[in-house]
């Protein structure tokens, strides 16, 4: 199946879903030397998004989350790509620094056709989810 969304990262990846309902920031929000995401109260604590598909509604927080993205490229933490509901800016500058595929606006709502640990892939280059 694919879900057309629009392009907001060049490139293709694929790995294992990470899905969250709740906005994430970068900046104190995940450790950009391990991957893990260290917000107390976020549903996400814990776990790790290196190469994962991390998907969640929006970012949050400091521009400088951007710069947080590209460290965790650097040291090969970083998302494998990411989807949003609706991309901001820090997440998009961060995606575009950082070289990670990003979408957002999917015409079909993948809270309800992912799951965690699925494995698909998204195409920035075209702007599609492929399940």
């Amino acid at each position: 199946m694919e879900i057309k969304s629009r392009s907001i990262s060049r490139g293709r990846a694929s790995g294992e879903v990470l899905m969250t309902i709740e906005p994430l920031g970068f900046l104190g929000g995940v450790d950009p030397e391990t991957g893990e995401v260290i917000e107390p109260w976020h549903p996400l604590k814990g776990k790790n998004i290196a190469g994962k598909v991390l998907v969640f509604p929006n970012g949050k927080g400091s521009t400088v989350g951007s710069y947080v993205m590209l460290q965790l490229a650097k040291n090969n933490k970083a998302p494998a790509a990411i989807i949003n509901v609706e991309a901001e800016p820090i997440i998009t500058v961060g995606a575009i620094i950082s070289g990670i595929p990003m979408v957002d606006r999917p015409e079909k709502n993948v809270y309800q056709l992912v799951k965690d640990g699925q494995r698909i892939e998204v195409d920035g280059d075209n702007g599609l989810i492929l399940l």
